[in-house]
This record gives structure tokens, sequence and C-alpha cells, in this order.
């Protein structure tokens, strides 16, 4: 698994990558949901970095599709965009669930910290 990331700096880019069609099949969406079901409480990942451990690395709109259209107990708040930008038109549902697990949530946003040098 990638290094995670909190609460605290800038973060990759979603940019262009595979959509949803391509990644259909080929078991990423069971590997997404193994990723994504893996997250503990009060741990903040981008859709790019559920992609990349589900090993499909630019796939994040398809991460962002998957959680649109998957079962609702995956833990769907855990993931923000490549700037810490919450769902939009789920805000403060989605700071809710994040403040409940100790994450600071400011302008709709969660802050993200780049990983170690060298990870």
């Amino acid at each position: 698994m990638t290094e995670r990331r909190s609460n605290s700096g800038p973060e990759d880019s979603v940019g262009a990558g595979p959509d949803v069609a391509e990644v259909r099949g080929g078991g990423f969406a069971e590997r997404a949901e193994a990723v994504l079901r893996a997250l503990p409480p009060g741990e903040v990942v981008t859709y790019g970095e559920v992609a990349a451990d589900a090993g499909r690395p630019g796939a994040a709109r398809a991460v962002g599709h998957l959680l649109a259209t998957r079962p609702a107990d995956l833990p769907w708040w855990r993931v923000v965009t490549a700037t810490g930008r919450l769902v939009p038109g789920h805000e403060a549902e989605h700071a809710r669930r994040l403040a409940a697990e100790g994450v600071r949530v400011d302008g709709g946003r969660v802050r993200l910290r780049s990983p170690a040098p060298g990870s």
C-alpha cells in the first residue's frame, strides 16, 4: 500500500487517466473496495491514492464512480479530492463524519500532508 497522507499539505493531482469503462472488470472494483474497507477511522486519502493502491494509478474518477454506485457501507467520507475538497453536494455530512473521527475540516477541505521523502 502507498504511504498514507493525513490532513496537512499538498497532494497529487487527479489529472487525466483511465476512465470508468477502462477499469471495469479485472477486479479493480473489488481491490478498491478492499482498500477503502481497510482505512481506519481518522485516516483521509484521495481518490487517486485509492486507485493507485488498487493497482490502477490515474483511475481517481473510477474510484469516485465506485463510491457513488457501490454499497453505502464503504467509508466514502474518508476520501477527498487531490486538493482536500469534500464531496460536492454532501459537504455537511462529509464534514460531520470526518469531525466525528477527529479530522479537522476548514472551508470544505481537509489539509493533506505530503508523504515523507523517499516513500
